[in-house]
């Protein structure tokens, strides 16, 4: 039991009760503020595809299947009576891909060389995303104008623009949008956004995360199969209408895209998702950045043949900071040439978690220590699994609750990830009104967001 002298008494309260009711306020404040994710489907035009009950099968196909996409078919065959689905349909440019997840599961699944012949089977339900990341956003909205759920890997697109294009679409469709970052179905993302909630820590402060690696050959570099030649895959149509410049057939490109800029974003676009979706979900009230800074380097790893030239667009090594509406900072940093992270924190003025393996661990700030009561919540499951986030995804689409990756927390992620993109790659610190959709400078000129390549102030 705690004690209280008169000079922890606050107008006839103790320190301790004060604190308390002024959590209680700030957890109503953070519950008011709390973006109301509406159950799917709800005020919302009718959309088509089949109306899916608790005991209905669910019928699968999936977009892209190179080995992010195959993972999710052995996830998904291995929990299949579980989850109550069905493997229908495999969809690649590549037939000996295609062939392989068929050859998986057996029986009567269809392959298809176009996503959009997979999109016109009636039979299928739902479908997972696992392309490059320059067409998520394309076969997201495809699929959900086909009146088919949609599970997309993250990033959930490659540029602002059009990540608010599958908002609308997820709006306006009602189907059920989960962006592939597994770590949000962990148990401990969300006793710390409890926590938050309900004002144990107080307003909030800087929260902090990282993922790194450190690859002696340089990140990405997988293995480029010889059977794939020039006529193997259809380049144009890999390469997808929005490329401005178009290599020709290139194997270096099409298994290792992660390090070049047309394709993706680099680390923000790979290991950054893995960061920013639970620590922003951890908040318990998710917001989108007012300002975002980014730092990447690549100077490590260089071509053997030409000193001092890069080996890939992206960079090796990238920090970024992004600042919240309530004050709210969040520092986050990845690397390929380091492993050695920074633990996720969240900080709070009255105390700070410590999120790690399955635990929370709440610790009072030094002031705070008569006030505040430490808490520790060890062996919490479901620990991060794809096959976890996965059965999230099927049981909303069962129920039309939004699932733990859903559409409001991916858009605010994407606007961190697109604004720390464009900050590192034009040496700009981008401000951002969410009222507006709007991007300026420092100094308040207008910045057209990162559109197809494209980075141009106006």
């Amino acid at each position: 039991m705690h004690t209280h002298s008169k000079s922890t008494q606050t107008g006839g309260q103790t320190r301790r009760n004060f604190l308390k009711t002024t959590a209680a306020a700030t957890a109503a404040v953070a519950s008011a503020n709390l973006f109301k994710t509406p159950v799917y489907g709800q005020g919302t035009a009718p959309s088509t595809g089949r109306v899916i009950g608790a005991n209905d099968r669910i019928v699968v196909g999936f977009v892209g299947l190179g080995p992010q996409g195959q993972l999710h078919v052995d996830k998904m065959k291995a929990n299949a009576e579980k989850n109550n689905v069905v493997l229908a349909a495999f969809c690649d440019l590549w037939e000996k891909r295609r062939e392989m997840a068929r050859a998986k599961v057996g029986g009567d699944a269809k392959t298809y060389d176009d996503y959009r012949r997979l999109l016109e089977n009636k039979d299928i339900d739902a479908v997972i995303c696992s392309t490059v990341d320059h067409w998520h956003a394309r076969v997201a909205i495809d699929t959900m104008k086909a009146g088919k759920h949609i599970y997309v890997e993250k990033p959930m697109a490659r540029y602002l623009p059009e990540a608010w294009e599958v908002w609308d679409t997820v709006k306006a469709t009602g189907k059920v949008f989960q962006v592939g970052s597994q770590g949000c179905s962990d148990a401990k993302w969300h006793k710390a956004a409890e926590l938050v909630k309900e004002g144990k820590i107080g307003p909030l402060v800087l929260g902090q995360g990282s993922y790194m690696r450190n690859t002696p050959k340089g990140e990405w570099n997988y293995t480029i199969e010889p059977d794939l030649q020039p006529g193997s895959v259809n380049w144009n149509e890999w390469l997808g209408p929005n490329i401005k410049t178009r290599p020709e057939f290139n194997p270096d490109h099409f298994f290792r895209w992660r390090k070049y800029y047309p394709y993706c974003a680099g680390l923000l676009g790979d290991l950054f998702p893995h960061r920013l979706h639970p620590l922003l979900l951890a908040t318990g009230n998710p917001e989108f950045p007012v300002r975002v800074a980014a730092i990447g380097t690549k100077k490590i790893l260089t071509d053997k043949n030409t000193p001092g030239t890069p080996i890939r667009d992206v960079p090796e090594c990238l920090t970024l900071i992004a600042e919240f509406p309530s004050g709210y900072s969040l520092m986050v940093c990845s690397s390929s040439v380091n492993e050695q992270g920074l633990p996720d924190i969240i900080r709070g003025h009255y105390a700070t978690l410590y999120i790690g393996g399955n635990t929370v661990e709440l610790k009072p700030e030094r002031p705070f220590t008569d006030e505040v009561d430490p808490e520790r919540y060890p062996n919490l499951e479901p620990v991060e699994d794809i096959g976890v986030h996965e059965s999230n995804w099927l049981s909303c689409i069962r129920t039309g609750q939004a699932p733990n990756a859903n559409i409001e927390l991916a858009i605010r992620v994407q606007t961190v990830v697109s604004l720390g993109e464009m900050s590192d790659r034009m040496g700009i610190t981008c401000h951002y009104d969410e009222k507006t959709r709007t991007i300026t400078d420092g100094s308040g000129r207008k910045v057209e967001p990162a559109y197809y390549g494209v980075l141009n102030p106006s």
